[in-house]
């Protein structure tokens, strides 16, 4: 897929206009769009500024959110409740992390970032909705319903919770971990797939863990009531959460990903976009995953049929549609933006072509790994990911989105594929 291009002389000429410091090709690079200006250099970081220390902590915190969650769900379930739910859970995990990965193999973000998503769903906004869900429903039912509810008190609890309480605090626990991305990880969140894949796998990890309880907790009422097979809650309980609906915890936190993903594409001036984008899909996602939950706690099964046909499929199917387009958009900004390096000698021409489709891409790497092995399937990928990046960043500056590292980010790009072209 990839020609090395002539050059003038083995040691290439540096090359001329934005971003000339570094070897290149002897022709100039096409010029930037116009930029802010430089911000005042930096100050000296402090220790807890450090990115090792930041880390630590985060792994930390991360560790002991997971601990202590996974002991509160053996508490509830008991061990071996525990043991048959977590089984059970793990069963669309490969599923779901399968659909992900092919969603963003346009553009493949760091696996650190897809690690700590599924771990922060799992671990940290699981153990923050198990612990304020139970004390927001007591506020809320002892001192704002009780004088307008009526019936049996468990029951107008879980109801209350279910619907008002959990869809609040468990969206805004997920969104955490989109936020942090956003913010600590700016260079790699460039726009709607990057929001959307970040939050369906904080999703999916909150999934994990949630059914994981679910599960456990209707393997126990089964031990207790004898019932086996087809007619147990545990079986019906793996109907609806499994088979029924493991795209839901995703689904609701997409909503927030897409509204981080398009204030990402905004523009770093357009202050006000990237703050009301994603709060409009934080409050999407709380308002269907409260009619999902209400559709099952306060409508009855005719109420939950209806919302999953009515609702939960269409959003699911529009969402399908939405993340392909996106996928296929990113291929498009790639043959549309990359020429301008070909002209400047830094790609050769049939290039853009070949890494506008998937399918060349997929084929190029079964030449690299008939012919190089795993090494050169890996640096071939990482140079795939680079020139994408790179057409993503152009697309960017073109419509006037071009933040103050601009040229930095191009030149650590260009020279990057420099580098990697030896090994391709």
């Amino acid at each position: 897929m990839i020609h090395s291009p002539s050059y003038s002389a083995s040691q290439p000429e540096q090359p001329r206009g934005a971003g000339a410091e570094g070897a290149g090709p002897g022709e100039a690079l096409p010029p930037p769009p116009p930029m802010p200006p430089y911000p005042a250099p930096l100050p000296l970081m402090r220790w807890w500024q450090r990115h090792a220390v930041r880390v630590g902590v985060l792994i930390g915190l991360l560790t002991v959110s997971g601990g202590i969650i996974l002991a509160l769900v053996r508490e509830q379930t008991g061990t071996h409740g525990f043991l048959v739910g977590l089984g059970l859970a793990l069963l669309p995990v490969p599923l779901l992390l399968a659909v992900f990965r092919w969603v963003e193999a346009v553009e493949p973000g760091p696996w650190r970032n897809l690690v700590f998503c599924f771990a922060w769903g799992a671990c940290a906004a699981a153990l923050i909705a198990i612990v304020a869900n139970t004390l927001a429903t007591e506020w809320l039912v002892g001192s704002t319903l009780e004088p307008f509810t009526g019936g049996d008190e468990p029951l107008r609890r879980d109801a209350v919770g279910a619907t008002y309480v959990a869809p609040v605090v468990e969206e805004s626990a997920k969104a955490l971990s989109v936020l942090l991305l956003f913010l600590f990880r700016r260079q790699h969140f460039r726009g709607l797939l990057d929001g959307a894949v970040t939050a369906c796998l904080t999703g999916a990890g909150f999934a994990f863990t949630e059914n994981i309880l679910y599960l456990g907790n209707a393997f126990g009422r089964d031990q207790l009531s004898g019932d086996t097979g087809m007619a147990s809650v545990t079986a019906a309980t793996f109907f609806v959460r499994i088979v029924l609906s493991p795209f839901a915890h995703p689904l609701f936190t997409l909503l927030t990903g897409i509204g981080f993903g398009l204030a990402a594409r905004s523009g770093g001036r357009r202050r006000l976009r990237r703050v009301l984008l994603p709060l409009a899909g934080l409050l999407l996602s709380i308002g269907m995953h409260g009619l999902w939950n209400g559709s099952a706690t306060l409508m009855g099964p005719f109420g939950f049929i209806t919302v999953y046909a009515l609702v939960m499929v269409p959003v699911f199917g529009l969402s399908v549609w939405l993340l392909v387009w996106a996928r296929a958009d990113v291929l498009r900004a790639v043959r549309a933006h990359l020429p301008a390096y070909v002209a400047a000698g830094w790609l050769a021409p049939t290039e853009p072509v070949a890494l506008a489709t998937m399918n060349a891409r997929h084929l190029a790497r079964d030449h690299a790994r008939r012919s190089g092995g795993r090494g050169a399937v890996r640096a071939l990928a990482a140079y795939q990911r680079d020139a994408t990046s790179l057409a993503l960043l152009r697309r960017r500056g073109e419509r006037g989105q071009a933040e103050a590292d601009f040229v930095e980010r191009e030149r650590a790009l260009l020279d990057s594929l420099w580098e990697r072209r030896g090994a391709v």
